[in-house]
């Protein structure tokens, strides 16, 4: 799905004729989902009657639930604390992991009145928020591919990634748990001097016809 993986193969020892970089199936997923949403009747979602009552003004998203974010009291308030900070320059959408929602209760951390908090949503209604954020600030990893296809910055609230190429290449910023680098991170892109960012080679919703041309040309010579 991008170099890094290529190179991680080669030096596992696989043969280069047995590498083919194809691009991503979860773009495609995702490409396709973004022509399905035009066309639905988004009315019903939870997400959209929020957008209405947003009406014009520009927003953030939030996802957390890794571990070693929310798990510990320490972790889970630093990071509050920036979100809080973010929040007052910029409401902040916050669909929460339940193990979240748990956490932050058991901590007894107020996330003040412009995080707006809300439940888990499905893939669509999701899709439906944050493709229209201003910026997004998550510990997922899929949604750090998803944003770097469609262009929506996001600051990724960890200290490592696995998928180096949204950073090297696309709308990523690698911005580490302490929140000064956080808020620096956020601070370019409201400021304008975010990392534009391209969507990377063969991200172009094309990745599973590659890959049945390739296992037929490989399967049947």
């Amino acid at each position: 799905t991008e170099p890094s993986g290529q190179q991680h193969l080669l030096q596992e020892g696989k043969p280069a004729s047995a590498i083919h970089y194809v691009g991503h199936v979860m773009v495609d997923n995702l490409l396709y989902q973004v022509e399905q949403l035009a066309r639905a009747d988004t009315s019903n979602f939870e997400t959209s009657q929020l957008k209405t009552s947003l009406g014009n003004q520009s927003y953030g998203v939030v996802t957390l639930h890794r571990p070693s974010n929310v798990d510990s009291p320490d972790a889970l308030e630093r990071i509050s604390l920036a979100l809080k900070q973010i929040a007052k320059r910029l409401p902040l959408v916050f669909p929460a992991h339940p193990r979240t929602q748990n956490n932050l209760k058991k901590f007894n951390i107020d996330l003040g009145p412009n995080i707006i908090l809300m439940g888990p949503q499905a893939y669509m209604p999701f899709l439906h928020l944050w493709k229209d954020a201003t910026l997004v600030l998550t510990d997922s990893g899929g949604l750090q591919e998803e944003t770097t296809a469609l262009g929506v910055p996001c600051v990724t609230i960890r200290k490592n990634t696995e998928r180096p190429v949204t950073v090297e290449e696309g709308t990523n910023t690698l911005a580490g748990t302490r929140p000064e680098r956080i808020l620096a991170a956020v601070d370019d892109i409201l400021g304008g001097r975010g990392k534009q960012g391209r969507r990377p080679h063969l991200w172009d919703g094309n990745a599973a016809r590659r890959i049945v041309e390739i296992l037929t040309r490989e399967l049947h010579p």
